[in-house]
Formats: C-alpha cells, structure tokens, sequence
C-alpha cells in the first residue's frame, strides 16, 4: 500500500524514513487540530545559506532569518505523552513571518504518522534520554536511516514571564501544496543560555549549530495547532 503522505516529504536526509519502518507504522488516529500541554526548552540560532538550503523547494529563494531548536516533552495530546526534539527554519514572505520545521524526530509512531500527514513535518523516530530541566542534560538520538544526536543544557535566568503567542508553520506537502498552520500558544517562560551539542553524518550541523545559544525555558504550556490553509 502507498502512503505517500509519510514517504512523499521534502525534509533534510536526517527526516528520511526506512521502507521497513514505514510498513509497520499505524494509520493516522488523530486528525488536526491538536491541542497538547507541555513543558520545553527552545534556543535561537542565526540563520544564512546553510539555514535556507534545509528549505524545501517550494520555499527556496525564500530568506533564513534565524533558526530555532528545541526539545519538547508532551505530557497531554491526542496521541498520548511523547518526547520531541526538532529544528525551524525562521523566514518571511513580505512583513509576514513563518517558520518551517525542517527536521523533527519523536519516540512515538502515532506522533509521526499524524504530524506527517496532518502538518507535512517530516517527523522521524529518536531515543531521548535525560531531563528537560535546568542544569540538566537532555539528549535525542537518532534511530532508524541516519546517525544524528541533537543535546541541550539550560541555565535557567530570571523569573518567569507570562506569554502568548499566535504563529504559523509552513510546510510542503506530499503532492507539493504549500500549507500554514496557526500555532496559538499559551505559557510561562524563563530566560535561558543553552548549550547545544549537535552531530550528524548528515547536514544538520551546519544549520541547527552547536554552542552556547540565548534561548528560553518553558515549565509548563498549551497549544493548539489548527489545520493547514492552502
């Protein structure tokens, strides 16, 4: 059976899905909208060519402004509690902002195949072991195409500081349409300074950067990620 909603995504060659995991990955149980809770821990990095070419090709020309990693742990969704570690691609058309998620890998298959076909994210599958906390070493790993790891540790700063936000991911399907989808997010965040270990026999180095980065850390949030407009 074809499922070019999971095999048909444009994401950097860490995303890449074996043909014997796809066989054994369930049909999508959870359709859009999501809404979840969680806590997690976000970092900035600059952006440049190497950000842009992680762009898929129905945005290429389009500018990488900056990149923002992250590390995720669900405690409330529609598919059930899971970890998540990802990389956006921050970019604009006109004065309108968007952020594309170019690489993102969970420990959960019912979170892949739904963020696959509901959002076109080319979700993977990742171990995680460690904390999403300060001081504390949080570590994704990949395990299935490609070998990867993606770490963080956080020195949490400052009280914390109630925010919301609304904001849109644009991403390219399989049949090449390009959907956004309306984030609208809810939570208490703390400065932070994040350092970041990133290896990969792939690119992912060269845009979602190791170091020392500004970032913020997220105890506890909702969000709710609505369907795709075309």
């Amino acid at each position: 059976m074809s499922r070019i909603e999971l095999t048909g995504l444009r994401g950097v060659p860490e995303t890449a899905l074996s043909a014997a995991l796809v066989a054994t990955l369930p049909d999508n149980a959870a359709p859009a909208p999501w809404e979840c809770r969680c806590s997690a821990l976000l970092w900035l990095g600059r952006g440049g060519r190497a950000a842009a070419a992680a762009l898929p090709p129905a945005m290429a020309g389009s500018p990488a402004l900056a990149t923002v990693g992250a590390f995720v742990r669900y405690t409330d969704t529609p598919v059930g509690a899971y970890d998540e570690v990802l990389g956006m691609v921050a970019s604009r058309t006109g004065l309108r902002p968007w952020g594309n998620v170019a690489f993102m890998s969970v420990d959960s298959e019912s979170s892949l195949v739904g963020g696959r076909t509901n959002w076109a994210m080319p979700k993977t599958l990742a171990r995680f072991k460690g904390e999403l906390a300060d001081g504390e070493l949080i570590t994704g790993e990949g395990s299935d195409e490609v070998s990867w790891s993606v770490s963080a540790k956080p020195r949490v700063k400052g009280p914390a500081i109630p925010l919301k936000l609304k904001a849109s991911a644009r991403q390219q399907f399989a049949d090449g349409r390009v959907g956004d989808s309306e984030l609208i997010f809810a939570g208490r965040v703390r400065p932070a300074l994040v350092t970041v270990g990133v290896s990969s026999a792939g690119p992912l180095p060269t845009w979602l950067r190791p170091g020392l980065h500004a970032g913020v850390y997220i105890h506890d949030a909702t969000f709710t990620l609505g369907e795709p407009r075309f």
